[in-house]
């Protein structure tokens, strides 16, 4: 897969793809992330990629000049199956977007900024808009890598148990179940016992069980969908 990313500060976007599975994925040549800073197509010499917004208000906006001529010149190298545009009122982020994210071959991410960017690039280029929650950020850097995290785990071959994904949150639209490790007695608490007898079944109908509750108390809104 190969994700380019459109940005005025690329320097966000550094150490997320850097480091654990991100890195390794990339290593291995399942993942490519590219990251472009805007202001190669800046305007003039001042490299300005940003004005005041036609009626007044305040923040700045991305002109559409800049981030048009970007995405043409992307365009030249690879044919999107999204591209897609980090904004709050975009539609909520969820795992089964990232599912189906994840079967694409090739994503441009355009990262918002300031007030965000000109209504006329969203009208005629993005294809897909995306919120990872309901809040505001300073700019869609930090939102456009959770997206590329959320994705790229899930490629074939990026995490050593591909089988792990399969049991995340969310993935049946259920939390997942505690999970424990060694000692099997911390001070005093100890794993439940069903999970030492060995027994593949039972721990597979308690692991369910507990998602089940765990849904209920936490997250009951997932079982309505």
């Amino acid at each position: 897969m190969h994700i380019d990313i459109i940005t005025v500060v690329p320097e966000l976007l550094e150490s997320p793809f850097a480091h654990s599975i991100m890195k390794r994925a990339q290593e291995k040549g399942l993942l490519m992330v590219q990251t472009h800073n805007l202001r190669k197509w800046a305007i003039n010499k001042h490299m300005q990629v940003d004005d005041y917004q036609f009626g007044g208000g305040a923040g700045m906006v991305l002109m559409p000049e800049p981030l048009a001529n970007a995405i043409d010149e992307l365009q030249k190298n690879r044919k999107y199956d999204q591209i897609i545009y980090m904004t709050p009122d975009g539609a909520r982020f969820n795992q089964q977007a990232a599912n189906q994210l994840s079967l694409q071959e090739n994503l441009l991410i355009i990262c918002g900024h300031y007030k965000g960017i000109d209504e006329r690039i969203r009208e005629q280029y993005i294809t897909m808009e995306i919120s990872v929650g309901d809040y505001v950020l300073s700019g869609g850097e930090l939102a456009a890598a959770i997206v590329v995290d959320a994705i790229g785990r899930l490629i074939p071959g990026v995490l050593n148990d591909e089988t792990s994904a399969l049991f995340d949150s969310f993935q049946d639209n259920l939390l997942a179940p505690p999970v424990y490790t060694r000692p099997a007695d911390f001070r005093g608490s100890k794993v439940p016992e069903i999970l030492t007898q060995g027994d593949p079944k039972k721990v597979e109908d308690w692991r369910f069980e507990q998602s089940l509750q765990r849904t209920k108390e936490r997250r009951p809104d997932l079982l309505d969908e």
